[in-house]
């Protein structure tokens, strides 16, 4: 089985299963981003890119292991 990434929050290194939960968490948030948005004004707009390019940064550092 592979592991979960290593996610240290506050000096304090979380056990896979918060790790897991955390990356059940994330992709479930950036689903109902790219599914709903956060509106549909400018501002919506902008806030939705902004969290989704984040969730892709994440991504990359927990994926990369």
């Amino acid at each position: 089985m592979e592991q979960e990434a290593r996610i240290v929050i506050n000096w304090i290194e979380m056990s896979q299963a918060a790790a897991m939960a955390i990356r059940v968490a994330l992709e479930a948030f950036a689903m109902d981003l790219s599914d709903n948005g956060l509106g549909d004004d400018p501002m919506g707009r902008a806030l939705t890119a902004s969290y989704l390019e984040s969730v892709s940064e994440i991504r990359q550092a927990i994926y990369r292991h």
